[in-house]
């Protein structure tokens, strides 16, 4: 059986971090922001590199959940998928979160705010995700009758094994010492 874990956050979140530390395990295959191209495509923002996100991701959020839903290419029991909070836009339909085991990543907003506003000038409240991640939050847990595990990402820096141990210990897995490399 595949563990579909969808971890949420909003920019600026460690989330990059995240991910790299789940891709080391040997058991575990990751995707990586598998609905910006479609975010991208329905929003016409201009972010960088858009014409490349578009043209190597579907824009198609159907694709994109059946690619969330499907086992990992490399058959891997693990399928980490990192996803930003603000590119499930609310036109997507989402019955299917059901079928994924989720966590969210979260972190004060002043520091979000300060680290995006070095990257991005003028960030709005949409670009941050807080919001969306509140009610993709409240959406899972009253749909699913699990309250999603929430990690901030301040206190996991201040210990990523021992937070990493616990959180595979919650998911029901082993630890991997190659996740803090």
């Amino acid at each position: 059986m595949t563990l579909r874990l969808a971890v949420w956050s909003g920019p600026r979140n460690i989330s990059t971090a995240m991910m790299r530390a789940w891709e080391n395990r040997e058991d575990c295959e990751v995707l990586d922001e598998p609905f910006y191209a479609f975010y991208l495509k329905q929003t016409g923002l201009d972010h960088p590199a858009a014409q490349e996100v578009m043209a190597s991701q579907s824009t198609d959020w159907r694709d994109v959940i059946a690619q969330c839903l499907a086992s990992p290419p490399s058959g891997s029991p693990i399928f980490y998928q990192k996803q930003m909070t603000f590119h499930l836009l609310e036109t997507v339909d989402r019955g299917w979160l059901s079928q994924l085991t989720h966590c969210f990543l979260i972190r004060e907003p002043e520091s979000v705010i300060a680290s995006y506003a070095r990257v991005r000038e003028a960030p709005t409240l949409a670009d941050l995700g807080f919001e969306q991640q509140l009610d993709l939050f409240e959406f899972i847990r009253d749909e699913t009758g699990v309250c999603p595990l929430v990690i901030d990402s301040r206190s996991f820096l201040n210990a990523p094994r021992a937070h990493l141990n616990a959180w595979c210990t919650h998911l029901g897995i082993s630890f991997c010492e190659r996740m803090l490399s």
